[in-house]
């Protein structure tokens, strides 16, 4: 297993030199250009979950929407603990 890449995590339309190029210039990065990279992932993955929101549900308010993003980003039984004393819809 070159690079330490599993096939697994590999998408299906990707070729297995792309994937270690990737990581090849990901390994080049330092420290803090990764975590940058991490968390401005993070927040457009968490856009895309409030744009599906905001499409599924457009009679919410925004207060609704940021719960059910929560709701969607870390499940359902973790979002119930964190929410016991918020009456949600779920």
């Amino acid at each position: 297993m070159a690079f330490g890449i599993r096939m697994k995590w590999i998408p299906a339309d990707t070729r297995v030199e792309a994937v270690r190029k990737q990581f090849e210039i990901l390994r080049r990065l330092d420290a803090q250009t990764r975590v940058r990279m991490a968390f401005e992932a993070s927040d457009y993955l968490r856009s895309i979950v409030e744009a599906g929101v905001r499409h599924r549900h457009p009679d919410y308010d925004e207060e609704k929407v940021q719960r059910d993003v929560v709701r969607l980003m870390v499940g359902d039984t973790l979002f119930k603990q964190m929410c016991r004393d918020i009456e949600t819809d779920i």
